[in-house]
């Protein structure tokens, strides 16, 4: 892949991140969810890449744009599998708390896994642990392993997980051990990225969470020199079902960094919508500007960007497209969901035949 690419992607989760930023604690999760994901689809058609997306909003069915099989991008350049959530961390979105990022990673053509919406089990690390725990072990040995490794004591580590009720047997275990956690009310992807940062304070991320964010964090983390190991956790007979047709044959296996983003070069690029650990979020700031937090990497050569940018609003025409598709009076008030397929394509056809997505 062009390392010019890696550019161009983060142009795209700028733009996702400051159309979703103006939704922050105003309670309405699917709306800035819909503005992130407007305008990242039309951010996609100034990229020059034959995309396919094989992580995205939903199916066919269930998303009007970015679903899963969509293509991305001018049709010229490399063939991509695209990975993308426009938003992660809706409720953080919504509740006006930490941590939420607009996210894409890019492979090249038949890498990334078609990881299927279900939970996903995880050990996420950093570069000092990689190859020295196993997601296999039971918690308390892989604390023990991991404290002998870092010359820590047990007591010193400190463990990030989602404070979810289903968890509530591995939190009792970390809390009879002994290690220091730290809980995070939403965003997987961030989460499992901490280990990796050594400012984060973070030496394991444990628990369970989406499958597809865990395709994206090992993204990160293979650019981050992490590893992430994972496990299918499907919940009844149709989830096993769907992962034998998305054509993983065994469904309970351990899921490598190899077996979940292949083992060619990777691109990983996030904006942070709210503030957290490794990025700040947008900022508004005098004479219709916004300054966005964002880092750019690339697995082939281990270069991190962080990059900080600032934009002058009136000239970003999609964010001005974005507002006039969702400027009805009240959340309830939005029109039917076929109309709005309709209107968004519309918008997306737009934005080629007018250049709009061509704005920096």
């Amino acid at each position: 892949m062009e390392r010019e690419l890696a550019l161009e992607i983060v142009r795209v989760t700028e733009l996702a991140a400051l159309a979703s930023a103006p939704w922050m604690g105003r309670g309405d999760k699917n709306s800035a969810d819909e503005a992130a994901t407007l305008a990242m689809r039309a951010m996609f058609d100034s990229v020059s890449i034959r995309g396919t997306v094989v992580i995205g909003e939903g199916e066919m069915d269930e998303a009007p744009m970015l679903y899963i099989g969509e293509e991305v991008g001018n049709a010229e350049g490399p063939e991509v599998d695209v990975a993308v959530d426009p938003l992660e961390g809706t409720e953080i979105v919504a509740k006006g708390l930490n941590n939420a990022l607009s996210v894409i990673a890019v492979a090249g053509k038949g890498n990334l896994l078609h990881a299927p919406d279900m939970y996903m089990e995880k050990l996420a690390v950093g570069p000092a642990l990689v190859g020295k725990v196993s997601i296999e072990d039971p918690v308390e040995v892989t604390l023990e392993k991991a404290a002998a490794a870092l010359n820590k004591n047990i007591s010193d580590l400190t463990v990030m997980i989602l404070d979810r009720v289903r968890h509530e047997s591995t939190i009792k275990t970390l809390r009879k051990v002994g290690v220091r956690i730290k809980f995070l009310s939403d965003g997987d992807v961030a989460g499992a990225m901490a280990p990796a940062f050594p400012e984060a304070g973070i030496d394991l991320y444990v628990g369970s969470g989406g499958a597809p964010e865990g395709v994206l964090a090992a993204a990160a983390l293979s650019c981050l020199g992490g590893e992430i190991q994972g496990r299918l956790m499907p919940a009844n007979a149709d989830e096993f079902q769907r992962c034998l047709q998305m054509g993983i044959d065994n469904p309970y296996k351990v899921l490598t960094m190899q077996d979940m983003i292949g083992t060619e070069d990777v691109i990983f690029a996030a904006t942070g919508v709210t503030p957290g650990e490794i990025l700040g979020g947008v900022r508004y700031l005098a004479d219709d500007r916004a300054e966005t937090d964002s880092i750019v990497m690339r697995a082939k050569t281990k270069t991190i960007r962080f990059i900080r940018s600032q934009h002058f609003l009136p000239n970003k025409e999609v964010l001005h497209k974005v507002r006039q598709l969702q400027s009805t009076p009240e959340p309830s008030d939005r029109i039917p969901n076929h109309v709005k397929t309709m209107e968004q394509a519309e918008f997306s056809q737009s934005s080629i035949d007018h250049g709009v997505t061509t704005t920096l």
